[in-house]
């Protein structure tokens, strides 16, 4: 949970710096920027995965605190079921939910692109694409690129209150003909 709480109150931009900083210039292991091999995509990567991978470490451990205390799981343990398949059939299913609900808006920011990290690093991004329209006042672009997002959003919601209906037996797709 300390590494949760780091990465949670570090900002991506000041991780992208220190990673730059050791891998690329201090153990000269990773190249600093640009957008080519396998190897110039790890310090992005690892500087946009610090603050959604805390917010998921958190939200799955106070999930799974919360249900561990809830009475079916009290239930199967009485019925001498082990912890492993308690855990694995009965609380990640239920602690689950709120991580889902979280992924839905994560991928579509992730993917429709981090202006700072893009800049930082060189990247091609859609999020570059999108400041320089707006520096060289290219409204189409930015309107287009807008409403790309807004409707990457509203599909990647779909889908997590689709994933809800697999997850958790007990929630229905809507099959309502009035």
């Amino acid at each position: 949970m300390f590494l949760a709480i780091l990465c949670f109150s570090v900002p991506s931009f000041v991780i992208a710096g220190l990673l730059q900083y050791l891998f690329a210039y201090r153990w000269q292991i990773l190249p600093p920027a640009m957008w080519g091999s396998w190897k110039h995509m790890v310090m992005p990567v690892l500087s946009l995965a610090a603050l959604p991978t805390a917010v998921i470490a958190r939200l799955m451990r106070s999930g799974m605190l919360e249900v561990l205390q809830q009475d079916y799981v009290k239930t199967a343990r009485a019925k001498g079921l082990s912890s492993s398949k308690i855990i694995t059939k009965h609380v990640i299913r239920n602690a689950i939910l709120p991580v889902v609900t979280y992924m839905g808006p994560l991928i579509a920011g992730i993917l429709t692109g981090s202006f700072i990290i893009e800049h930082i690093f060189a990247v091609p991004g859609l999020g570059r694409s999108f400041v320089t329209s707006i520096q060289n006042r290219d409204y189409t672009v930015v309107m287009g690129t807008t409403v790309f997002y807004s409707l990457f959003l509203m599909g990647m919601n779909l889908i997590v209150d689709m994933a809800y209906a697999f997850i958790d037996p007990r929630i229905k797709l809507a099959d309502r003909k009035e």
